[in-house]
């Protein structure tokens, strides 16, 4: 039997929602003892916590709380008698266990910045530090060189890395819902990009840098690559809050960064492990 924290770890990698089960309190006889844990999934489960009706009707609670997005921990408690009705088979262990399950934040905004520059670099020092998935693309190996990324493996993200020469590819590879920077050296690898995020409708947030002059020309050839109004409103240029200036890449960066996170809490898609 895997360890809940192989659970724990494996929906992590998925982004996917899970429950932490733990049995905080028991009275009298029971299979486990107090402490004892176990992640449930939407299809898998990890560890145990005793079996029989009283996991059973954990499993089945725990599903219902990942069904309904439920963020808030509650308290189940179960007699464990043949006196009680028990839908998943009687326990006659004679004690009482109080369980707490946990809803899991597994599932973790990503986020993708094409260009790693000094303003792409310096937005993935800081969202690092938090509990996503960061996925980095350039055209340009130098600018993935492990010694440069070096800074980003200390924080809490899950860095997936792309070096890609034609680099709208990479975007076909995002999963759903995924957010997306255009921070590039170069003006026609950012129309490219998009071009190609707008043939994603279920990508999350667009933003592209640089002036409004810029994005003027970048709509007359989007246009004609065949995208309406309606299409062009879902990029946002220039990115960052409006309130913070400067044009320093560690200014900017942190302007676009809280752009995101204000997002992401508004969502309620960004929570902390």
């Amino acid at each position: 039997m895997t360890t809940w924290l192989t659970g724990l770890d494996t929906l992590r990698a998925r982004n996917a929602p899970g429950v932490l089960v733990t049995l905080v309190g028991v009275r009298g006889h029971a299979p486990r003892e107090a402490g004892a844990k176990m992640i449930v999934g939407a299809q898998e489960c990890w560890d145990s916590v005793g079996g029989g009706n009283l996991e059973a009707t954990a499993i089945a609670r725990a599903r219902a709380l990942i069904a309904a997005g439920v963020s808030t921990p509650e308290l189940l408690t179960l007699r464990l008698t043949d006196r009680e009705s028990n839908e998943h088979g009687r326990q006659c262990c004679g004690g009482e266990v109080t369980l707490l399950l946990d809803p899991l934040p597994t599932r973790r905004p990503t986020v993708a910045v094409f260009g790693i520059g000094h303003v792409g670099l310096e937005v993935a020092l800081l969202l690092s530090r938090h509990p996503l998935h960061l996925h980095l693309a350039d055209s340009r190996a130098a600018q993935l060189a492990p010694e440069r990324l070096a800074l980003l493996g200390g924080g809490e993200a899950h860095l997936h890395v792309h070096h890609v020469p034609i680099p709208e590819l990479a975007m076909a590879e995002l999963p759903a819902g995924a957010h997306v920077l255009i921070l590039t050296h170069d003006h026609a690898e950012d129309a490219a990009l998009c071009d190609a995020a707008l043939r994603r409708p279920d990508l999350g947030f667009i933003g592209l840098i640089g002036s409004s002059a810029k994005w003027a020309r970048f709509q007359e050839g989007l246009r004609r690559e065949g995208h309406t109004d309606a299409d062009l409103a879902r990029i946002t240029t220039p990115i960052g809050l409006p309130q913070l200036r400067g044009k320093a890449p560690a200014v900017i960066a942190l302007s676009v960064a809280a752009q995101l996170l204000e997002r992401f809490q508004t969502e309620t898609a960004f929570q902390t492990t």
